[in-house]
């Protein structure tokens, strides 16, 4: 089968280390089950793979891919939960398992004609969801959901500035918040990116660092150094910064003073479970909220989709279409 494999990895040149190439099919062992990928979706942390963040070398070669929507053994329609992990040993919370490995860490990913993934990953894909919006959600808008929802638990009317909008998350959580009848800032250096944030829900947008109309209640934070300060100074007293990434750096300056004196509260959030997912389509099948697809490449094409990720020219999602292969008994 074709599949994109991670075999090398550079800070400086990643997609010298990306080869597409056949590869054997999986066979799934006990517990999991086989999918036939219709369309997967990248994220920056096929990225950081590739230039060897937060990823050994000892765990290369690995396909890549998080994000997955396709068809099962059985022919029914899916998308894939992406974190594997023991529920049991985060109680109750699989994000909290120490052993959790997200898709493509330690298991071969989604950027092939067929993923082998445990069973109970698989989520039955709604009628009135596409393969290629089912393929955006996982990693994304998972992940904003859980910021959100679970993480700063926000109610209709609540202020929330999204740092970074473009990203895959940010434009999720921007959406989402707008559904939950918030009231939405974002921020982005890119003119058309604060005008598109604008269609997709939010109240103002504003160039990074400018001051905002209000203090906000929460904040949504994926950026890091680059946006950390002005993070800070826009939460309210009693605010708080959910953080699940730092595309721009990990090591922002701390400001203790402003976090204790305003008893602000900086939370940390990975990923999202399998029930926050099948929230997710909850929502989004109440609200009408549907995810931003930027556009749609053939897995062939899966270098030119990468450099338009590094170029900073992808707004929302750019999903991958495998070539088609039908599995026994799959609808035609």
């Amino acid at each position: 089968m074709l599949a994109a494999t991670a075999v090398a990895q550079s800070a400086t040149d990643p997609l010298a280390g990306l080869v597409l190439g056949d590869v054997p099919k999986p066979e799934p062992r006990p517990g999991w089950s086989l999918v036939r990928v219709v369309a997967s979706s990248l994220n920056m942390h096929d990225l950081w793979t590739l230039r060897g963040v937060g990823h050994p070398p000892e765990r290369l070669p690995v396909i890549l891919g998080c994000d997955a929507a396709g068809y099962d053994q059985d022919g029914n329609p899916v998308l894939v939960h992406p974190v594997i992990a023991d529920a049991d040993a985060g109680l109750g919370d699989e994000t909290l398992d120490p052993g959790r490995a997200l898709l493509s860490e330690q298991h071969n990913g989604a950027f092939a004609e067929y993923l082998a993934v445990p069973t109970r990953n698989l989520i039955p894909k709604p009628d009135w969801l596409t393969f290629d919006e089912a393929a955006c959600l996982p990693v994304a808008w998972g992940t904003a959901y859980r910021m959100l929802f679970t993480q700063a638990a926000i109610r209709a009317g609540d202020r929330v500035l999204v740092q970074g909008a473009g990203g895959g998350v940010a434009s999720a959580a921007i959406r989402l918040a707008a559904a939950a009848g918030a009231v939405v800032y974002a921020t982005s250096r890119s003119e058309e990116k604060r005008s598109q944030a604008l269609t997709w829900g939010a109240r103002a947008v504003v160039a990074n660092g400018e001051r905002l109309p209000e203090r906000v209640d929460v904040v949504i934070e994926t950026v890091g150094e680059a946006t950390w300060s002005h993070s800070m100074k826009a939460l309210r007293p009693g605010g708080t910064i959910v953080i699940a990434g730092a595309t721009s750096g990990i090591n922002p300056p701390a400001d203790l003073g402003r976090v204790f004196y305003l008893q602000q509260r900086i939370l940390g959030s990975t990923g999202c479970t399998r029930s926050e997912l099948v929230g997710l389509l909850k929502l989004m099948d109440a609200t009408g909220v549907r995810p931003v697809i930027d556009r749609a490449l053939p897995l062939r094409e899966i270098h030119q989709g990468f450099q338009l990720m590094i170029d900073g020219r992808i707004t929302g999602k750019l999903v991958l279409h495998p070539p088609h292969q039908q599995l026994e008994g799959e609808p035609s």
